[in-house]
């Protein structure tokens, strides 16, 4: 009986203690910017049928750790750089602001993770003095470099966004990563192979027994992941590594609902409404 009862206390422990260590973490999406119209789906999906388009929306997400740590996942742009005109942007509220919503102010963001460089996804990093910035390594590489030599691919970037993220490097406020299924931290592991970018990257959450992932425009809208729909050539470097990425994902969810699009304002019909610009995914 003793020992039965000391293998219920042992199991007891350290099941408690394998507990107490999965993150019990909090996934929102904030929109914070919309196009003035719809856009044909051709502009985000290979071989689009004709006529159909899409709502498209500019996004940020935050997980946020009871215990402490307030990540992004991307940073959202500011609105004084010509790609507002020229996307016919509105609705724009300034990333940072966003998260009143959600009770915080920038300088509670503990980190931010960028998904790839496009400007509408880290031009706003400044923002958020305090945070660390994590990038791929081979991304942040070509970003700064490669992407400007006469045979690189720049479309999307910003040189603006290349000195802010030059300056985070300075300052010690930059992490690269070095390539895929890396943990970086505690049940959020980033994933590569898609090739939106040069070596962009996706974010999976583990909170508890659920599994998210925040695709961000390695599946730009649900129909990507729906038909299994390459992005348009000139969105990705790689077609074929676009859809091998979308069937990876579907591996490693429990349920498709939780493989979170970058563009797609459907999105903020399938989950909660903290606001009416704001979701809660878990």
């Amino acid at each position: 009986m003793r020992i039965s009862l000391l293998s219920v206390f042992l199991f007891i422990i350290n099941y408690g203690t394998l507990f107490s260590q999965t993150p019990n973490y909090e996934v929102y999406a904030l929109k914070f910017a919309s196009i003035e119209k719809l856009l044909p789906l051709a502009v985000n999906v290979i071989d689009a049928p004709e006529n159909e388009t899409v709502d498209p929306a500019f996004i940020f997400w935050l997980i946020r750790d009871p215990k402490g740590k307030n990540i992004l996942i991307d940073a959202g742009f500011l609105n004084d750089i010509p790609q507002v005109k020229d996307f016919g942007i509105t609705k724009y509220v300034q990333p940072d602001k966003m998260l009143a919503g959600l009770h915080l102010k920038a300088e509670d963001i503990t980190d931010i993770i960028l998904t790839h460089p496009h400007w509408d996804h880290m031009g706003g990093i400044a923002l958020f003095p305090n945070a660390q910035v994590w990038i791929q390594k081979e991304d942040y590489n070509y970003f700064v470099g490669n992407a400007w030599q006469q045979e690189g691919h720049n479309g999307g970037f910003n040189k603006e966004d290349v000195r802010k993220l030059t300056e985070r490097n300075l300052a010690g406020k930059l992490m690269l990563i070095n390539g895929d299924n890396q943990e970086i931290m505690p049940g959020i592991t980033v994933f590569t192979g898609s090739q939106h970018t040069f070596d962009s990257q996706y974010v999976l959450i583990k909170s508890n027994t659920d599994k998210i992932i925040i695709a961000s425009d390695n599946v730009f809208t649900y129909y990507n992941l729906e038909h299994l729909k390459s992005a348009p050539a000139h969105a990705t470097f790689n077609t074929e590594a676009y859809v091998k990425a979308m069937v990876r994902m579907k591996t490693l969810v429990s349920d498709i609902k939780f493989i979170i699009p970058g563009h797609d304002n459907l999105l903020f019909s399938k989950f909660p409404k903290i606001t009416e610009r704001i979701i809660k995914i878990k």
